[in-house]
């Protein structure tokens, strides 16, 4: 040993050798230690572990310098990897993790939220060739809300998933154009509306507030970035390491991560502008020049004409020409008629304003105090007891809490949940798993409440996986249920594909000791990666089977009357379907129930020919010369039935996806076509299901032929689909001896008999099912 600069120096058997400050014969204080490879370290020392302040070089030129903790890159810190790549932000055990930014060594660079190494939370992404994103991150990948710029000027506002735009948004187009409508993996995928360049938009300002900041990021990333940084600071301590074990950078990100994005995202997003422009505006002409947004702040507003569309994976299926005070007139309509049926809806005057959020609040409270209670109970069949008045669980949730439940933020409310060791059992039957469950509805995210589809003035919430639909009762529909429930049970454990409401839970939420509200948790059957394009509540009548208003409302649900499609199936698909649709029918007539309805969510698939219109050949120069020769087109050129958007193929567990959802339950369905073999429904491009009973059920429809009405220059592009079918029974909570008692009782059971004896169950239940058997039929 000998001494350097003041300091003692250390040549350790393996090679190594360490220069500094002992305490207890290990390395404490300041220190540099030097591994026979190369790699070096300087910096301070506790007990002989690397911990403080420090700097590491490795042979490769890579170095960093911030904070060490127990050997590894662990607090604040600046990494300089050997392509050129610089990482500054926070680290974890030697992986980015909390506020931090990257410079690529193709100068790409990414600010802000970090999770194990990858981009997850907000966060701002600029390429080098000038585009750029600001929003939230997942995975790596952009998700959720968030604003994508490109170079030439163009910008969308809305929401991301798995780095594609999906769900609702906002096109904004260079030249001043918009398009408001939603994306399906980012092809637009639904209704939307075209505003011309020269026409005025509606204001952005709602777009803005929602997103959280403006076009230019402010206020959003900064804020969140400050509140991540107070919770993300880690501790400087508690990591063991010994400081003969050398320290190596396995598992930190190396330059590639995000650097190699760029090309990827600009094929599978659709981010090229002028690919954006074909597929907009597929039957008007647009100029797409460079021009600068502000630019057209000064223009004045010449064009009156906007263009309601529809499309299906990318494809323009249908478009309406209409003036834009037409537009707006209907949009104000549409919001006096809001606050009419506002102040109808029986239950949202109670709840009204912030009353609502603490009904939320509540059902999470109680449903987390419900199943933790009961899950440790030991699974046995249920009893006649089980059913009875006695079978509650009732608890009193003060605000400030008690020895039994937690301290809130809502008001003090009393609590019952009825039957809890049935819905236990009809959850664990439904195979769901009861943490997912809880979690589900009672997560940090909340639950979004929904506008009523009907005229019954309940309140809808939707859990945020979308899962679970929470629907409040009536007295007398809880008194129904409870009633049905010995037999519901028995049927459901009876006939596993059943399409009857699926009932996961019956609660009860009294405040101030007077007002009570009654809600079911019940299944979204819509619950699907799948846009679903339109949806019907069918009862099999015409009186008053019509939608009013506004019918090119995306997601509204429509009626008997507005069906203008038939479902062609494979015969033994048709067959279990309306095998199933007779006992569930025959269930409801056992029990005096009348006025159900099937609920029909219909997924169109493009036709395959067409989606080469969503690239533009290479050698068109102008995006409006290929729009032009698209609107032109010869229906004589199309085939009778375009080429098929799905496949039936035979059903391979390993291939798709076995997790049991709210809706699904039940063994595969068998196919004639295939052989009576089971069968999964594969979708070219976008993914391969199991066909359940009511769930991912492929089809063929056809569509009568509209008369062309000039008024609204309507144009219907194609006659024939692809669809997949998602169906269920639902309104089984309306007895036939309360509804005869009603006044007008025919027209409310959607018939028009001269007698009421006709809304008995047996002529409704036939009625039903002959209907339905007008909309499906068997492929030829």
């Amino acid at each position: 040993m000998e001494d350097i600069q003041g300091l003692a120096e250390n040549v350790l058997s393996n090679g190594d050798v360490y220069i500094g400050s002992f305490k207890d014969s290990l390395p404490h204080g300041k220190g540099k230690y030097m591994w026979f490879e190369g790699t070096i370290y300087d910096g301070d020392w506790e007990d002989g572990k690397m911990t403080g302040k420090g700097k590491i070089t490795w042979p490769s030129g890579a170095r960093y310098e911030g904070d060490i903790s127990g050997g590894y890159l662990h607090g604040f810190g600046t990494f300089y990897y050997s392509d050129g790549s610089i990482y500054n932000g926070a680290w974890r055990m030697n992986i980015h993790h909390g506020i931090g930014r990257k410079l690529y060594a193709n100068l790409d660079i990414y600010d802000g939220s970090w999770k194990e190494g990858i981009p997850e939370g907000c966060g701002r992404y600029f390429w080098s060739s000038g585009n750029s994103y600001i929003g939230n991150w997942k995975g790596g990948q952009m998700c959720g809300k968030g604003i994508m710029k490109w170079v030439n000027g163009d910008h969308f506002i809305g929401f991301w998933l798995n780095g594609f735009r999906h769900g609702s948004g906002v096109y904004h187009f260079a030249d001043g154009a918009y398009y408001f409508g939603s994306w399906s993996k980012g092809l637009k995928d639904g209704k939307g509306t075209f505003y011309p360049a020269g026409s005025k938009p509606p204001s952005l300002e709602k777009w803005d507030n929602f997103i959280g900041y403006d076009l230019d990021g402010k206020g959003f990333v900064s804020r969140t970035l400050s509140l991540n940084l107070e919770k993300e600071k880690p501790p400087k301590h508690g990591l063991k390491h010994s400081f003969s074990e050398k320290i190596s950078v396995t598992g930190i990100s190396s330059a590639g991560g995000l650097s190699n994005w760029p090309t990827s995202m600009e094929v599978n997003w659709g981010s090229d502008p002028a690919r954006e422009a074909s597929a907009v505006g597929d039957s008007c002409v647009m100029s797409h020049a460079s021009k600068s947004v502000q630019g057209q702040n000064n223009v004045p507003y010449n064009h009156r004409m906007v263009y309601e569309r529809e499309y299906i994976q990318g494809v323009l299926i249908q478009e309406r020409l209409k003036e834009y005070e037409e537009l707006l007139d209907r949009s104000k309509e549409r919001k006096k008629t809001t606050v009419k049926e506002a102040a109808r809806v029986s239950c949202v005057n109670f709840f009204e304003s912030h009353r609502s959020y603490y009904l939320m609040l509540n059902l999470q409270l109680g449903i987390r105090y419900t199943v933790g209670k009961i899950t440790p109970v030991p699974m046995r069949e249920v009893r006649a007891s089980d059913f009875g008045k006695r079978a509650r669980i009732v608890m009193y949730f003060p605000r400030k809490g008690s020895q039994f439940t937690p301290p809130h933020y809502s008001v003090n409310f009393h609590w019952k949940d009825y039957c809890p060791m049935v819905f236990r059992n009809l959850r664990e039957m439904f195979k769901l798993d009861a943490a997912e469950y809880m979690m589900s509805i009672c997560g940090d995210d909340g639950l979004r409440e929904l506008s009523s589809p009907g005229k019954s003035g309940s309140i809808f919430y939707l859990s945020q996986d979308d899962r679970f639909v929470i629907k409040t009762l009536k007295k007398s529909e809880l008194k129904v249920l409870l009633k049905m429930l010995p037999k519901y049970y028995d049927h459901v454990k009876a006939h596993e594909n059943t399409l009857i409401t699926k009932f996961f839970g019956l609660h009860r939420i009294t405040i101030h000791g007077r007002s009570k509200v009654r809600f079911v948790v019940m299944g979204n059957m819509f619950c699907t990666e799948l846009k679903i394009h339109r949806r019907y509540d069918l009862k099999g009548s015409t009186i008053g089977r019509c939608t009013n208003g506004d019918k090119s409302k995306d997601g509204i649900t429509l009626k008997d009357l507005d069906l203008s499609y038939e479902f062609h199936m494979d015969k033994l698909l048709r067959q279990s379907l309306f095998k199933q649709i007779y006992l569930d029918c025959m269930f409801l007539e056992s029990l005096h129930i009348i006025d159900y309805s099937l609920l029909l969510g219909v997924h169109f698939r493009a036709p395959e020919k067409l989606k080469a219109l969503l690239e533009p050949p290479a050698t068109v120069q102008h995006p409006e010369n290929l729009l032009h020769d698209d609107a032109g087109e010869s229906s004589e050129s199309e085939p009778t039935i375009p080429p098929k958007g799905l496949i039936l193929v035979t059903h391979e567990p390993s291939f798709v996806t076995t997790a049991p959802g709210p809706h699904i339950r039940g063994r595969p369905l068998k196919a004639y076509s295939l052989g009576d073999r089971e069968v999964d429904v594969l979708l070219p491009g976008t993914a391969r299901f199991r066909v359940q009973l009511g769930v991912n059920m492929p089809a063929h429809a056809s569509q009568k032929l509209r008369e062309a009405r000039s008024e609204s220059a309507e144009v219907e592009l194609f006659e024939f689909y692809d669809v997949v079918l998602y169906m269920g029974i639902i309104d089984i909570l309306q007895e036939y001896n309360v509804m005869k008692k009603l006044e007008h009782a025919y027209k409310s059971f959607r018939f028009d008999p001269v007698s009421i004896s006709v809304v008995e169950p047996h002529l409704y239940a036939t009625r039903f099912i002959s209907f339905l058997e007008k909309v499906f039929h068997e492929l030829p």
